[in-house]
C-alpha cells in the first residue's frame, strides 16, 4: 500500500527534489560546491525574510536550537523560556544543560502564550538576556503571535529567539520587521527535504551578543560558520546531497512565492478542520497553527488504536506526546502536499474511525472540505 506521510516531519518530498539528490556526489572543497552554496545562501535569506546571515548546519532542528543557546548566552546569564509543549520545554532543557538559569513561563498545553506573560517575566527578572519561544508548537498544534511578542520586547535589552522548525513557510514570519533576533528551523518540514539540515538566521544586531558569549562550544560555534560563509564554504563537512536537494526545493518554494505558500497552507488547514468538525470531532488547541491539525480523541475511542489503524490504511499521522499520548492525533498539512492529499487524509480518517467504533455520517468530512476548497 502507498504510504502518505501526514506527520509534522518528516514530510513527503517532491519527486523532482529526490531525483536531483540521486545525482552523483561531488567534493565540497571545489568551485562547483562554492557556486551551489552561494546560491543556496541567497535563497535562504529570501525564505527567512532577513537581511542577516542564514547558516546551514548538518543537524536536526534541535542542533540549531542548541547553536542558538550556546552562541547568544554567556556564563551567568538568565533566560526566559516559554514552556507550552514538548519543544518549548526543549529550550529550557538545553539552557539548563549549559548552566543557564531559566525563568519558566509555563503555558497550558493547547493555549498560546500571552505576550503580557512574557512582559511580566521580564519585569520581574531584570537583566534577562534572551527569551526563547516556539513559533508553531508541533506537540500541541498551537501558533504563537511572534509579531506581538516582538512589539512587547522592543522595550527590553533581551534577544528574541524562536523555534520556527515547523512554522516557517506555513505562516507569515518577518524576523527583521518583527524584531526577532534568532530564528531556527530544519529541513524536514515546509522546506520539503528529508531530515538532516538545521538552519539558524542571525540578525545583524545579534553579533555583539555572540561575541560576548563564553559558553562551551566547538561544532556549534557560529563564528566558525560566519568565517566560512564569507567564502561560500562550511567549517565542517556538509551533507552535500541534502544541499543539492535544498537548492532545488528552495527554487520550488520561491517560485511559488512566500505569500502564496502561506495561503496554500492556510487553505489546507481550513479544509482539514472543516472536515474534522463535520465528523463531530474537536480541535485541541485554541489558537491552531496551519502546520497541523491536532484533533482531540472522542470519549470511548482508543487513541493509540486509531493511530495504528490509520497507518494500516496508508495514512501516517502522529500521536500525542507526553500526557497527550492517546488523547490527540496530529495530522499535518505541510510538505509536498496539495488539496487532494487533504481529501485523502480525511477519507482515511473516516475509514479508520469506522474501524475503531466511532459513529458519524460517512462522507461528511470530505464534503465539508470540498466546500472550503471550492470557495477559495
Amino acid at each position: 500500500m502507498k504510504t502518505r506521510l501526514f506527520t509534522p516531519g518528516p514530510v513527503m518530498v517532491p519527486e523532482k527534489v529526490l531525483l536531483k539528490m540521486a545525482e552523483p556526489v561531488f567534493h565540497h572543497r571545489t568551485p562547483e560546491y562554492e557556486n551551489l552554496f552561494a546560491k543556496i545562501n541567497e535563497k535562504l535569506k529570501k525564505f527567512f525574510m532577513t537581511d542577516g546571515d542564514v547558516f546551514t548546519l548538518a543537524s536536526s532542528g534541535t542542533g540549531a536550537m542548541e547553536t542558538a543557546v550556546v552562541n547568544v548566552l554567556a556564563r551567568g546569564d538568565k533566560a526566559v523560556t516559554v514552556r507550552g509543549g514538548k519543544f518549548g520545554e526543549r529550550w529550557d532543557e538545553i539552557c539548563r544543560a549549559y548552566g543557564i538559569e531559566t525563568v519558566q513561563v509555563d503555558v497550558e498545553w493547547g493555549r498560546a502564550v500571552d505576550p503580557e506573560e512574557i512582559k511580566n517575566a521580564l519585569d520581574a527578572n531584570p537583566g534577562v538576556k534572551a527569551v526563547f519561544t516556539t513559533h508553531s508548537e508541533t506537540s500541541t498544534g498551537v501558533l504563537t503571535d511572534l509579531k506581538a511578542i516582538g512589539e512587547v520586547m522592543r522595550d527590553y535589552d533581551a534577544a528574541l529567539v524562536t523555534d520556527a522548525v515547523s512554522g516557517i513557510g506555513a505562516h507569515e514570519l518577518r524576523p527583521d520587521e518583527w524584531g526577532i533576533d534568532i530564528v531556527v528551523s530544519g529541513s524536514q518540514k515546509t522546506i520539503m527535504l528529508p531530515p538532516g539540515l538545521g538552519f539558524i538566521s542571525v540578525s545583524k544586531d545579534s553579533w555583539k551578543r555572540i561575541e560576548r558569549s563564553d559558553l562551551p562550544k566547538y561544532y556549534w560555534d557560529i563564528m566558525k560558520y560566519k568565517k566560512s560563509i564569507e567564502m561560500n564554504q562550511n567549517p565542517f563537512t556538509p551533507p552535500i546531497t541534502l544541499l543539492v536537494g535544498l537548492n532545488e526545493s528552495l527554487d520550488i518554494i520561491l517560485g511559488e512565492g512566500l505569500e502564496n505558500l502561506w495561503a496554500r497552507h492556510a487553505l489546507a488547514a481550513q479544509a482539514m478542520r472543516a472536515g474534522v468538525r463535520a465528523l463531530g470531532l474537536d480541535l485541541f488547541p485554541t489558537n491552531p497553527s496551519n502546520v497541523l491539525s491536532a484533533i482531540s480523541i472522542p470519549e470511548g475511542i482508543d487513541g493509540g488504536l486509531l493511530v495504528k489503524t490509520l497507518k494500516k490504511n496508508g495514512i501516517f499521522p502522529a500521536g500525542g506526546q507526553a500526557h497527550l499520548k492517546g488523547k490527540i492525533i496530529r495530522i499535518s498539512h505541510i510538505g509536498y502536499l496539495d488539496e487532494y492529499d487533504v481529501l485523502s487524509a480525511l477519507s482515511g480518517l473516516e475509514l479508520s474511525l469506522k474501524e475503531v467504533g466511532f459513529s458519524f455520517n460517512s462522507g461528511d468530512s470530505v464534503k465539508a472540505a470540498q466546500e472550503v476548497l471550492a470557495d477559495r
